[in-house]
């Protein structure tokens, strides 16, 4: 299905209908006071395997959560802001469809172990 680009560029495919504020009701901060930053990571719950009669980009949420997914990632995916993204993720971590695991960091403070930050370096060195 084709949709007009409000760009002019042309037709998109698969392009939205419904405005993204839309998806979260309005909200632009998740549920229950959670500070997720961008980097963390999801992964679906045995309950996320009974997301049929959830809305399209719930539904999608859930099954890119099938491997460990960040919420930044989940946003690009779904062509989301990561704020977004954030409500959506919360709403499906409240009804029990998803598993969060916090970055080391949003958990004891402070930056990242200096061990981690020895390895990213090494990785761009190899490149």
């Amino acid at each position: 299905m084709e949709y007009p680009d409000p760009a002019g560029a042309g037709p998109v495919r698969g392009g939205r209908v419904v405005p993204v504020y839309a998806l979260t009701g309005g909200r632009t901060r998740s549920g229950a006071g959670r500070d997720m930053p961008v980097e963390t990571l999801v992964t679906a719950t045995s309950a996320g395997g009974r997301v049929n009669d959830l809305q399209l980009e719930y539904h999608t949420t859930v099954e890119l959560a099938a491997r460990p997914i960040s919420i930044v990632e989940i946003g690009a995916a779904l062509g989301v802001p990561v704020g977004v993204a954030r409500v959506l993720v919360s709403d499906l971590v409240d009804a029990g469809h998803l598993a969060v695991h916090l970055p080391p960091q949003a958990v004891g403070g402070g930056g990242p172990a200096p061990q981690i930050l020895e390895r990213l370096l090494e990785g761009l060195r190899a490149r």
